[in-house]
């Protein structure tokens, strides 16, 4: 028998869940395994200033390589898990060589959905934006006065779409859906982004799919639209959405639906195994969701740490998220699964507003674009379950903080 914790994924929730097991002293040996060749590091900065050149990779790192033996982590890069073997408490590796635990950990995150390869998904210059390769892989690719074709109007095509337009590359956004960031966000919040990237000649077009990409010698050229229009690419980045990567947990025999079903302290269908971040499916208000953000892969991967340790205190979401884009920084707090109704508030300053979602009369959520003020009352609001006075939020001349008390 061994007390050894094994974590599957050294991505932001792996790395979390190791460290914090460190700092509450608990000195069971850990084996962190990744697929990467590189130590765990940030992914947001990524897609952002490291692809803009203003962020040298070394500088993305969480520890250096000194950490992990100085804290007896056992750090395994190019590694990845072939099976998971709970009867045994094992799991088999690539290289065939087989690990004992005591306790496991998933934090295997979750994948970018590609295009298929019968209309084209497989041509070269086709890329999504997930990790340093494929960060790496965009920065040859962006280069003034190209043409990028961005396939879907969410953050990260939005994301994509801001970074390009500042390296001077000529951008297009398709999205099939009504409005670019309708599953994530409310109208009056789309509008604003969309005014936003339009003011920055970018050409977004709604209610349009990608029939097929057009190929040359091997290599993206074109691509055909569903509206029948034809237009020149020189690359595309793809984004629309991820899946969890789930598949280790469902052939282990755990509970799976869209996400490695855990409970309120991070714990799956298997009493000795634990999952956190994207890949996982949490309790939250009757139902389950998984929440794809920084804050949560931390929030969750600690907790788990923490009943690892041997502590019982159940994980509680309190939600957020960003998104940056050009000199806007687009702040969330909590949640607005199910929203019902929306108020949009002007900032204090030009070019800030703020949307406030409430479903059934009470506060849910609150997108906060340049406005750092409201951002901070909605997160202290939803935090503390006060549920605004709707007069005062509906005032511009109002001071947010009387919400407050």
């Amino acid at each position: 028998m061994t007390d050894r914790l094994v974590i599957i994924g050294a991505g932001q929730a792996g790395f979390a869940l190791a460290a914090k097991l460190r700092a509450l002293k608990d000195p069971r040996p850990i084996t962190l395994i990744g697929a990467e060749d590189v130590a765990p590091y940030q992914r947001p900065p990524l897609s952002k200033k490291y692809l803009l050149g203003e962020m040298s990779f070394d500088r993305l790192l969480f520890r250096d390589q000194h950490w992990y033996a100085d804290n007896d982590v056992d750090l395994r890069l190019s590694t990845w898990v072939e099976e998971i073997k709970p009867d045994s408490k094992q799991v088999l590796l690539q290289d065939g060589s087989i690990l004992d635990y005591g306790t496991l950990a998933l934090t295997t995150g979750s994948t970018p959905r590609r295009l298929p390869a019968a209309i084209g998904g497989d041509l070269e210059g086709v890329y999504v934006a997930r990790d340093k390769r494929d960060a790496d892989l965009l920065a040859d690719e962006m280069r003034p006065g190209r043409r990028v074709l961005i396939i879907g109007g969410g953050y990260i095509g939005l994301e994509a779409a801001a970074v390009a337009r500042h390296l001077g590359l000529e951008v297009t956004v398709i999205e099939m859906a009504d409005r670019i960031l309708q599953r994530v966000a409310a109208k009056e919040t789309a509008d604003i982004m969309r005014a936003i990237h339009e003011g920055h000649d970018v050409v977004i077009r709604e209610k349009t799919g990608l029939k097929h990409l057009i190929g040359k010698d091997g290599r993206v050229s074109g691509a055909a639209l569903s509206d029948g229009s034809v237009i020149d690419v020189d690359f595309v980045v793809v984004g629309i959405g991820v899946v969890p990567n789930d598949q280790l947990a469902k052939e282990a025999g755990l509970e799976v639906a869209n996400g490695i079903i855990v409970d309120e302290f991070a714990r799956t269908s298997d009493s000795a195994i634990f999952a956190a971040g994207d890949c996982a499916a949490l309790p939250w208000q009757g139902g389950r969701i998984r929440l794809e953000s920084v804050q949560n892969a931390v929030d969750q991967a600690e907790a788990a740490a923490a009943v690892i340790a041997g502590g019982s205190e159940p994980y509680d979401p309190k939600p957020w998220f960003w998104s940056d884009q050009y000199d806007v920084k687009l702040q969330i707090a909590g949640f607005n699964l199910g929203y019902d109704d929306t108020l949009l508030r002007p900032g204090a300053r030009e070019g800030a507003h703020s949307v406030w979602y409430f479903r059934e009369g009470r506060l849910i959520a609150v997108d906060a674009i340049n406005d750092a003020k409201a951002y901070v009352t909605g997160k202290k609001l939803l935090e503390s379950g006060t549920n605004p006075d709707r007069s005062i939020l509906a005032d511009p001349s109002a001071d947010l903080k009387s919400l407050l008390g």
